[in-house]
């Protein structure tokens, strides 16, 4: 798959959950909230869009041919850049 058809279908990823799933930042700051329960401590959506980051590389060292990790890494990404404004 070349450059832009990844970042394609990475955006089309992210358009298709938000109209699934409501805004992405909605989500991060619902996950970061839950998260800073469990952890006894504040967790932003920044933090929350670094760790998927981190879970999906773990999950392409697995296998780095699993496109959907790929995407999805892309994606949080996006996201990470779009709640640190």
């Amino acid at each position: 798959m070349t450059r832009p058809a990844i970042l394609d279908h990475a955006a089309q990823v992210l358009e298709a959950r938000a109209e699934t799933y409501g805004p992405a930042a909605d989500s991060l700051r619902a996950v970061a909230a839950r998260w800073s329960l469990t952890l006894g401590r504040a967790v932003t959506p920044a933090e929350v869009a670094l760790c998927m980051i981190d879970l999906k590389l773990v999950r392409l060292a697995h296998d780095p041919t699993h496109r959907d990790s790929l995407v999805d890494v892309i994606g949080y990404a996006a996201l990470l850049a779009e709640v640190q404004r």
